[in-house]
Order: C-alpha cells, then structure tokens, then sequence
C-alpha cells in the first residue's frame, strides 16, 4: 500500500519545517509549497525582525526541504493576496474597522491555495505548521485548541470549510513550542531555533500599519484630514490626526490631555470623529457578529452557550449566541471590554470551535 502524500505549506521557519520533520517520521511523502505573497522589500509578509525577505524565506524553505530529501515548489500569489488581504485590510480602516489580516489569509488563501495545489500534484492532504488540531466527530471536522494553550491559533481558523478541514493535517497541534524546539535541536536545525519569529502584520516590517496606510493611500491625509474628538455627550474635545489611525479601546497615543486616562471608544468614519470616553464606556455585554462560518453543521444556534473570544489574546468568556438571519446576536454573561469591530469573534465549546465571524 502507497504512502499517503501531503502538500505543507512551508515559510522557511521552525514550526512550518518541524511539521515536514514530523510528517515524515509519520509515513508520510511529504511535498514542500512555498508561497510568494509580496514583492515588497520594505514591506515583505515573510520579513522577520532578524530583517530576512521573502526571497531568503523561499530559499530557507527550499534549503530545509533538500536537507529532508522532499520535493519542493514555490507559487506567486502575490496579485491574490494584494487583492484579496492587503485590499481588505485598506478598505476596513477606511470604513474605521479594525481588520484581522491573518483570518482572511488563512481563510482565503493558503488554504486554498494548498487545496488547489494538492489537487493539481494528487497529495491526499494538505498540512501547515499551526498551533492546533483537526478532529473528526461522527459527522463533522471540526478545529480545536492546541495542547499549548499559550501558543494556540485555533483562533485564526475559523473560517475554514468542512471539504478543506477534512483534507488537513496539522502535526504541531499535539505539541508544545518547546517540544518542537527541543525537536529542532535534536534533528540539528539549530538555527532555525534561534531565528526570530515573524512579527504580528505578516506583511508590515515594522508592524507600524500608520505608516503603511500613509504610503499605500494616496493623498490619504487629505481624503481624511484631521477632525475632532469629541465626548460620550458630543461635545468638541479637540482635534485628531484622522479616524484611520486610532483603534478602539486606544488609550496612548492620544495626544489630547483632558485631566483623566481617556480611550478610545467609537469611531465615526463617516463624520471623521473619534468618541472618546472613559474605561467603564468601553464595557458591554451584546455585540453582532456578521459574515460568519459555523463549521459544526449540526449546530443550532439557539440560546446556545459558548465561550466566545473577541480578540486572539482574549480569554473565552461565557455568552449565549442566537441567529438572527445574517447575523448572530452575542450576549455576554459578564462586560467585555473593547469589543472592536472588524475583529472576529470565535465561538468554543471546551476546547472546540464551532465557529467565527466578523464583529460589527
């Protein structure tokens, strides 16, 4: 009987190299994919702080995969993901979201791309070196939580379909980071133990998304302007640098003194003003969630009780969800603060995800 084949999608870092290692000593014949996703050098979605590019990340890729003796390909993607992540995450700081660019990667992406890319080399699966597991129940796939908690990424998952999960392998999910460190040292590749971590933005070296917007939007300050900060009862606080730079619950960077700590707590796109209020206005219990995916079909969404987390470094916190046609109605059993839209919402059951949106 034949070796299953795996596509893995590899960036040239430890944990995308260390899922390869692990899918060999599994039986598997793995086949390395390398994505190209940007052509700029100052702005590169593979740059690490260590300051390599995209270029050294495919040959670092390349180079891991000769060293395993695996096959190994690159593929340009670079107009989908300028059109599809970069284009998004313009257009919601534009309309004063806050965007979420590794979900609609991950989403619309890599795993399409790998799924496309397996079909066309006939691999029976697909793989990528995230922090997470794919489990089988009786008629679903679903994602669940890491064996490392701190290092999970079920967060970012999502989006993904039942015909993709049933298609993918995720070999770091029964492991810790320091496991697959203590591996990679084991196995030699020492210095891939070392090599700093890309940085929160994937493609914004210096993870100033300010900057970023000032340079990809042309005459952006002028289409913006500045505009006024204004209170909970909208009066005139004075004067902001434009609505695209501030994000909700923002508290530093203000440069407004008004006596006491102020955040952050609306953004009025339309009206080019930033409402600023006090910590306790930042707490709510009801949020709505649009553009969702639940990937556990069996779900009713009925006064179900889940743990729903709004950010990625959030803890879950126990709410009741209901569906309401196109959009899913949150209610929290405790206030939740700086729920941000344009961030997702991911709903747990223990340690499973039964699905995600979009917060508006």
């Amino acid at each position: 009987m034949s070796k299953k084949k795996v596509l893995l999608g590899m960036s040239g870092g430890i944990d995308s190299s260390l899922a390869a290692v692990l899918l060999l000593e599994q039986g598997y014949n793995v086949v390395g994919l390398t994505m190209q996703m940007w052509d700029n050098p100052e702005d590169d979605p593979r740059k690490t702080n260590d300051g390599s590019h995209a270029s050294d990340s495919i040959m670092e890729a390349k180079m891991i995969a000769s060293q395993l003796n695996i096959p190994h390909h690159t593929i340009n993607i670079i107009e989908k993901f300028q059109n599809t992540v970069i284009s998004n995450f313009i257009s919601e700081y534009l309309n004063g979201k806050t965007p979420n660019p590794c979900v609609l990667c991950n989403t619309k992406i890599k795993w399409d791309v790998l799924l496309q890319k397996a079909k066309e080399l006939n691999c029976d699966y697909i793989a990528t070196g995230h922090y997470a597991q794919v489990k089988k129940t009786e008629s679903n796939y679903i994602i669940t939580r890491a064996m490392d908690k701190k290092k999970d990424q079920s967060y970012f998952l999502w989006g993904l379909t039942q015909e993709i999960l049933s298609k993918t392998i995720l070999p770091l999910g029964k492991y810790t980071k320091d496991q697959i460190r203590d591996l990679a040292e084991k196995k030699g590749f020492t210095r891939l133990v070392h090599k700093k971590e890309s940085q929160e933005i994937c493609f914004i070296h210096d993870n100033d998304y300010r900057r970023f917007l000032n340079e990809k939007v042309e005459n952006l300050n002028q289409k913006v302007g500045p505009g006024n900060f204004i209170s909970t009862k909208e009066e005139i606080l004075g004067q902001h640098k434009g609505y695209p730079f501030y994000t909700i619950g923002q508290r530093k960077g203000l440069q407004i003194a008004l006596g006491e700590p102020m955040y952050v707590v609306e953004i009025k796109a339309d009206l080019n003003e930033i409402v600023l209020g006090q910590r306790k206005d930042l707490h709510k219990k009801v949020m709505w969630v649009k553009g969702f995916n639940i990937i556990d079909h069996n779900k009713v969404l009925e006064n179900t009780e889940v743990f729903t987390k709004v950010r990625y470094k959030s803890e879950g916190i126990l709410s009741r969800i209901n569906l309401f046609e196109d959009k899913i109605k949150v209610e929290f059993y405790e206030d939740v603060f700086a729920i941000t839209p344009g961030q997702s919402a991911v709903f747990y059951e223990n340690d499973d995800v039964i699905g995600g949106g979009i917060i508006m």
